[in-house]
């Protein structure tokens, strides 16, 4: 059985895109640090997870990237999109799926052998939350505060208690903790 994992790289104030869905702001924090982060989490990887302003944000952009090994993983990997307003998914591996993203999330759980991501896409990690999927939330705590755009877990509708499980504190001033869900 597949892990679910939350990734996000999130301003102090919570938010893991800026107005406009700007996430240019993550080159900002880019490191030695997060690139051995990356590598890891992308060899460990089975499939992504993306809400629909996710998918637009990362599929304008891998593609056209310059080839390496982060982009070449982003581009191969397996994408799970969910959407109620998308008509389609062009990126490589991209399946859409309109509905019942927990049933289908537990589903893939169940049958994938490595990994499952889901990066951004705060209203879909909120939908999953209440359902206990996620085995684990690690969250990169960049030191500034963003002031507004997309804030992780919107929609959030109960408090949730995490257990600590890591955290450190890297060269650049972010603070990487792992979290696992108490129940």
């Amino acid at each position: 059985m597949a892990r679910l994992i939350l990734w996000n790289l999130v301003s102090l104030d919570g938010f893991y895109a800026g107005p406009g869905d700007d996430i240019g702001w993550h080159m900002d924090y880019w490191s030695d640090d997060m690139e051995r982060l990356s590598n890891e989490q992308l060899e460990s990887m089975g499939a992504l997870l993306f809400g629909r302003r996710t998918y637009e944000m990362m599929a304008s952009y891998w593609p056209t990237s310059e080839p390496g090994k982060i982009a070449d993983h982003m581009n191969a990997a397996r994408k799970v999109v969910f959407s109620r307003t998308l008509d389609a998914v062009t990126w490589t591996n991209s399946t859409l799926y309109r509905d019942n993203p927990a049933e289908r999330v537990a589903e893939l759980k169940r049958t994938a052998e490595k990994d499952i991501y889901l990066f951004g896409s705060g209203n879909l990690a909120a939908s999953l939350l209440p359902h206990g999927l996620f085995d684990e939330i690690r969250l990169g705590v960049a030191p500034f505060l963003m002031g507004g755009g997309l804030r992780l877990f919107p929609m959030l509708e109960q408090r949730k208690t995490l257990r600590l499980l890591e955290a450190s504190t890297w060269a650049n001033g972010v603070v990487f903790t792992r979290y696992a869900p108490t129940s």
